[in-house]
C-alpha cells in the first residue's frame, strides 16, 4: 500500500464529507419516489457499496496494485460492519423522530466530542493547537448552519442521535487503531456486507423505476463506496479527532444541495455558519495534522 501524507489524508476526508453530504438528498428522494424506508435505504446503500468495492478490489488485485488482507481482518470487518449498521439505523431513526436539523446537530456534534475524548483516552492522541481552535469553531458553525431549521424534538430522537454518534465515534476509533494492519478497500467492502446482512431482515424492496435505480446506484457508489473507502484510508494517517472535525463539512454540502436541488431556504445565519465551518476545515486541512 502506498504511503499517505497527513495533508493528503485530510483532503481525502474532505472529499468523503462532500460525498456524504449528497447522500441525504439521495436518501430523501428515495423515500419520496422509491418507496423505501430508512432501514431499506441503508440496506441497499451498504449492499451496493459492497458490490462496487469488491469489483474495485478484484480489479486491483489482478493488476497487482492491491494489498492482500492482513491478519485480524475478519474481526475488524465484523466489528465495523455491525457498528455501521447500528449508527446508520439510529441516525435515520433520529431523523424520523426529531427532523433532519436536530438529528444532524446532535449526531455530528456529539460524534466530534466523543471522538476527541476517545482518541485522547484510548489512543493517546492530542488535539493540537489548530484542533483546539477548529473544534469549538466548527461546532459553532454547525449550530449556526442548522439553527433556523430546528423544530420539535423528542427524547427518543435525541437518544437515537446520541446512539448514532457513539457508534460512529467508536467505529472511527476502532478503525484508527487497526488502520495500519488492514487493507481499507477490502475491509470496507466486508463491513458493508456485514452491515447489509444485519439490516436485511428488516429491509424493504424499492419501487423499480429508472429514477430509483439511478439513485440507488449513485448512493451505493459515491456517498458509500467512494466516501467510506477514502475515509478509512485516511484514518491510517489522520488523527481520529481531526477526522471527526473534518467530517463536519458534510453538513455544508448537505445544506448547499438542499438549497440548490430541494428548494430549502438558505438564510444569512446559515450562510455564516457554513463559512465558519468551512474555515475550520480548511485550517485543519492546511495544517495536515497527524
Amino acid at each position: 500500500m502506498s504511503s499517505l501524507t497527513a495533508r493528503r489524508g485530510a483532503l481525502f476526508i474532505c472529499v468523503a464529507a462532500a460525498a456524504w453530504g449528497t447522500g441525504g438528498a439521495a436518501g430523501k428522494l428515495l423515500f419520496e419516489h422509491g418507496g423505501l424506508d430508512a432501514v431499506g435505504a441503508s440496506f441497499w446503500r451498504y449492499l451496493l457499496g459492497a458490490g462496487f468495492l469488491l469489483l474495485v478490489t478484484r480489479t486491483t488485485r489482478r493488476s497487482g496494485t492491491g494489498a492482500a488482507p492482513a491478519s485480524g481482518t475478519l474481526r475488524h470487518t465484523l466489528v465495523v460492519g455491525a457498528g455501521m449498521a447500528i449508527y446508520q439505523t439510529a441516525y435515520f431513526g433520529a431523523i424520523a423522530e426529531s427532523g433532519v436539523a436536530v438529528a444532524t446537530v446532535v449526531t455530528m456534534g456529539a460524534t466530534t466530542l466523543f471522538a476527541a475524548a476517545g482518541s485522547r483516552v484510548f489512543l493517546g492522541e492530542r488535539l493540537g493547537g489548530a484542533g483546539l481552535i477548529a473544534l469549538p469553531a466548527a461546532l459553532s458553525g454547525l449550530v449556526m448552519l442548522t439553527a433556523e431549521q430546528t423544530g420539535s424534538s423528542t427524547p427518543l430522537g435525541i437518544a437515537l442521535a446520541l446512539l448514532s454518534a457513539a457508534g460512529y465515534a467508536a467505529v472511527t476509533l476502532y478503525t484508527k487503531s487497526a488502520g495500519h494492519h488492514n487493507d481499507p478497500a477490502t475491509t470496507t467492502a466486508g463491513a458493508f456486507a456485514v452491515g447489509a446482512l444485519c439490516l436485511a431482515p428488516f429491509a424493504t424492496l424499492p419501487h423499480v423505476s429508472l429514477e430509483t435505480v439511478a439513485l440507488l446506484l449513485y448512493l451505493g457508489a459515491i456517498p458509500t463506496a467512494l466516501a467510506y473507502a477514502l475515509f478509512f484510508r485516511a484514518l491510517t494517517t489522520v488523527r481520529a479527532s481531526t477526522a471527526a472535525i473534518l467530517s463536519l463539512g458534510e453538513a455544508v454540502g448537505a445544506a448547499a444541495l438542499g438549497t440548490l436541488l430541494l428548494g430549502e431556504p438558505l438564510t444569512l445565519l446559515s450562510a455564516m455558519g457554513g463559512a465558519v465551518l468551512l474555515a475550520s476545515v480548511v485550517v485543519l486541512t492546511v495544517q495536515g495534522q497527524r
